[in-house]
């Protein structure tokens, strides 16, 4: 995966910088490399999976009754 700004002659690094954290962002890029840290032994990778699908579930319970 990679990715790309494109900057003109004119373009200011604070905002290349800027656009890049966002893409980074985006793509998922550092959550991924946190993730991958440490190894997680499978079982416990599990109960992750699940923990992340319940907030997901009650999150979606909360947003439909408001």
């Amino acid at each position: 995966m990679s990715i790309e700004i494109v900057l003109g002659e004119d373009d200011r690094l604070d905002w290349a910088l800027k656009a890049l954290r966002r893409k980074v962002a985006k793509a998922g890029i550092l959550r991924e490399v946190r993730r991958r840290r440490y190894y997680v032994k499978p079982s416990a990778a599990r109960a992750l999976k699940q923990a992340e699908a319940r907030r997901r579930r009650r999150r979606r319970r909360s947003d439909r009754q408001e």
